[in-house]
């Protein structure tokens, strides 16, 4: 009886077990991991169930945004650590409250509300009816209707990756399907917390010649990507190939679309349109535990913008003014041209004369506007060159592909618009040029002609040995001085890495890349370096201000004869400096080294630097809180650009209000190089037993144990940022008393749900005059990404990439602070006694050689 007893009891136990399992597998509020909606099941709100993608990486469900009580069907990654939402349904017609439902509906999915009324629907209008439907989510992310017995991708009879909102996915097409006549574009979110169709949209134009996508505002272009070259596009140089993705553009006679895929799973990427009139493509790797933005376009705005500087001219960021005529064209009004009012462009000094013609060559260039331009891809550049000439309406032509050398024939038969200029991206552009435009020098008949020919040429001979024989003393004393310095600092182990470590390009340390200035024109620039002309003092020597021959205001850094800390700075950077150009950076015009001088020339910058506006009671008023963003989303450029984007990857070291300087515009420039390193890129931190830096920015991990990375630089950017809202010094920051210090100021108002009242009072106050500018939950934002950037532990803080992402991005949840990071090191002084050395509040600092510098370079 006991073994019956016993059978008896497991029988019941494995049945009561089975009962259950069916049950919590088919209720409808329990069976949350599934993928498939069939016919007789339904999605609310009310009941919580969501469908999760194969992989576990994408979900589907209802959601509503931070304050908003409209509800939403959308799809989202599933396990990161926020949520990042990469479609909306119902995006323009939200649910009121939390009622609504989501099923199938005579082959249809719908979406109805507490009344019952659709607020959404796939419309699909034919199909048959007798064969059942399933709805599905995909592991791409895609949102499909099939038939129950069909898994064919050519088999869906509808899919959300046909209808994106502002987010491409890797394998969903981006462009126009021909057969289908759909056009799939990204629109960005009205805002951070409305999903709806905002002003901003990324569209591809398939009219006629080479398609080419525009990132439009209320219809209006305002940049385009360039044609597709075979490899990218060749507007988006950013956008360079990685092992783990694959690009692809095809045309033909079914579509015109982009797509992109991934090699590694693990790897999430995604390309998305921003409000703030950007596309970004960015990154998500398990390591890093957060998005990294990998490029965004437009990436100049002074270049980028479409249509810049007319036709028949190109822009360069590197030339001053930015745009340029074409050789052999000359600006259609000078008068305008000068006053920088490029919008009439240049026009032809000589006729075309349709025989006789010839080209020049433009390099690295964007191709200019392809939309209207004849496109063979059976030909190569011979015989596209020829095509040209035959054409007398022919004014340029390009190669379609860049690849195995160039390929294809693109002819332009109007006017060439919207062209820009690359440090080393872009390709080849061939203008039309008449004869005389491309001769450089006509011999003249004539005896008297060819003597003042004669003349004139041996002038120049001899000049040009002059100039040589002086250049060569110049670079014999800088390549000197370089040497002398970079073996104190290897000795030292100071603040410059080796040679192998520090250039990509070895053995040519010592050429300094820089226009060479002569010091008589420094000299008289500055009225002989008048104390009326100094805009500045430091630990390296002082700043002036100046004015060349031309008219060009300057700022020239003068080296002190007798800071030996000064040198290592200058010479850091001359080296740096020359090879970095962006919009945020301070742009250097030249370097002076003749005798016992050695200076460096830069763009006058008109309203100096941050901390006079922040600080400053008269000035302050003046900066409102639009400038006070802008210019955080400009340093946040800037030092993107320097950790990844650049040449070479800079840790700055020096980061504070002082060193961010700003031009008429208050465009924001990131000056001061003097203590910057550079990394190799398989490098994350470094140590050094000379830390340098500026008291209040440093971080805790670099002021107490010399470790620096760039998470020095974002800790240093948090307190800028937190200075910016606030309008107050970060004062005593490594004192004992964490009362007075800003950061621990503001975690305590953030915790306590009080964060606005650290604002700026001047900020506050614009709202009681029109147009107010203060945007509490932009100011909110700020206030949290700063507080993100200034965590005690240098892993938590995000990089630059995810910093400049959550600035920009309006539908990604940013991630909430942990306390901000606190050293219980003491000041320099307090280890030296008997030192009687004081500096102001914004004082720069060699630890172990107590040193300082008490005003910035200007």
């Amino acid at each position: 009886m006991k073994g019956v007893r016993k059978t008896y009891d497991s029988s019941y136990t494995l049945s009561f077990l089975l009962v259950f399992f069916v049950m919590f597998l088919f209720h409808p509020a329990l069976s949350i991991h599934i993928n498939t909606l069939s016919s007789t099941e339904s999605l609310t709100i009310s009941n919580n169930r969501t469908l999760v993608s194969p992989g576990n990486v994408f979900e589907l469900g209802f959601f509503r945004t931070t304050s908003s009580s409209r509800w939403y069907l959308g799809i989202w990654y599933k396990n990161l650590p926020y949520k990042t939402y990469v479609w909306v349904a119902n995006r323009d017609n939200p649910l009121s409250d939390s009622i609504g439902t989501l099923k199938i509906s005579n082959m249809n999915l719908v979406l109805l509300d507490h009344s019952n009324k659709s607020v959404w629907s796939t419309n699909l209008t034919r199909g048959n009816e007798r064969s059942p439907v399933v709805a599905e989510l995909l592991e791409n992310g895609n949102f499909v209707i099939r038939y129950s017995n069909n898994n064919n991708a050519s088999g869906f009879l509808w899919q959300s990756f046909d209808f994106p909102t502002d987010t491409l996915l890797p394998e969903m097409k981006l462009g126009y399907d021909r057969k289908k006549g759909l056009n799939r574009f990204l629109t960005a979110w009205r805002n951070s917390d409305d999903p709806s169709s905002g002003e901003i949209s990324y569209q591809l134009d398939t009219q006629r010649g080479m398609p080419e996508f525009y990132l439009l505002k209320n219809g209006v272009r305002g940049y385009r990507s360039g044609p597709w070259n075979g490899v990218r596009f060749n507007g988006i140089p950013e956008d360079q190939k990685l092992s783990y993705m694959v690009y692809n553009f095809t045309d033909n006679s079914e579509e015109a679309a982009y797509t992109f895929r991934m090699t590694d799973k693990s790897i999430y990427s995604r390309l998305i349109i921003s409000n703030d009139e950007y596309l970004a493509r960015l990154t998500f790797t398990p390591t890093s535990w957060e998005w990294n933005l990998f490029w965004t376009s437009p990436e100049e705005p002074e270049c980028d913008v479409y249509k810049t500087c007319g036709s028949y001219a190109y822009c360069d960021v590197n030339t001053s003014p930015v745009c340029n005529c074409i050789q052999g064209f000359k600006p259609f009004n000078m008068q305008q041209w000068e006053l920088r009012v490029w919008a009439g462009g240049c026009i032809r000094r000589t006729r075309l004369s349709c025989n006789g013609d010839g080209f020049t060559r433009m390099k690295n260039m964007k191709l200019p506007e392809t939309t209207m331009a004849i496109v063979d891809r059976s030909i190569g550049r011979k015989e596209c060159k020829k095509r040209c000439l035959s054409d007398c309406n022919c004014t340029a032509f390009a190669n379609a592909d860049i690849r195995n050398g160039g390929s294809g024939c693109v002819i332009w038969t109007g006017e060439l618009e919207d062209i820009r200029n690359y440090f080393d991206d872009g390709q080849d552009l061939y203008v039309r040029l008449a004869a005389a435009d491309l001769v450089k020098k006509r011999n003249a008949n004539g005896k008297t002609i060819a003597l003042i020919v004669g003349v004139c040429v041996l002038l120049l001979m001899i000049m040009f040995c002059l100039w040589k024989r002086k250049q060569k003393r110049a670079k014999t004393t800088a390549t000197s001085i370089v040497n002398r310095q970079r073996n104190q600092d290897l000795l030292m182990n100071g603040m410059i890495l080796s040679s192998k470590r520090q250039l990509p390009i070895e053995n040519k340390t010592e050429e300094l890349e820089l226009p060479l200035i002569e010091l008589e024109a420094v000299v008289k620039a500055t009225e002989n370096f008048s104390n009326c002309n100094k805009l500045g003092q430091g630990g390296f020597g002082i700043v002036y201000k100046g004015r060349l021959l031309d008219g060009q205001e300057i700022a020239v850094k003068r080296l002190s004869k007798t800071s030996v800390q000064g040198t290592g700075e200058f010479m850091n950077e001359v080296r740096l400096i020359a090879r970095l150009q962006h919009i945020n950076l301070v742009r250097i015009l030249g370097c002076c080294i003749e005798a016992d001088e050695k200076m460096l020339v830069y763009e006058y910058l008109e309203n100096l630097s941050l901390d006079s506006y922040l600080f400053g009671n008269k000035r302050s008023s003046t900066l409102n809180w639009k400038d006070r963003f802008n210019i955080t989303n400009g340093v946040a450029r800037g030092l993107l650009y320097l950790h990844q984007d650049s040449r070479f990857r800079i840790i700055h070291r020096d980061m504070k209000v002082s060193n961010i300087l700003l031009d008429k515009n208050m465009t924001p420039k990131i000056s001061d190089f003097g203590m910057a390193r550079i990394f190799a890129r398989d490098e994350t931190e470094a140590n050094t037993r000379k830390v340098v830096g500026t008291y209040g920015y440093m971080s805790p991990e670099y002021a107490m144990d010399g470790v620096f990375s760039e998470k020095s630089d974002v800790f240093s950017f948090g307190v800028i940022v937190l200075e910016i809202v606030s309008g107050k010094r970060n004062r005593g920051f490594y004192n004992l008393n964490h009362e007075n210090n800003l950061l621990s100021y503001v975690w305590s108002h953030w915790t306590e749900g009080r964060a606005l009242e650290i604002v700026d009072p001047v900020i506050v106050d614009s709202l009681s005059s029109l147009p107010a500018t203060f945007q509490p939950k932009e100011v909110l934002k700020c206030i949290q990404i700063g507080l993100l950037c200034v965590q005690e532990r240098a892993e938590h803080r995000p990089t630059m990439s995810s910093v400049v992402w959550m600035l920009g991005s309006e539908a990604t949840e940013i991630p909430q602070p942990t306390p901000p990071g606190y050293s219980l090191g003491r000041s320099p002084y307090e280890n030296n006694p008997s030192s009687s050395r004081h500096c102001d509040d914004d004082e720069s600092w060699t630890v172990n050689q107590y040193t300082c510098s008490d005003i910035d370079a200007r």
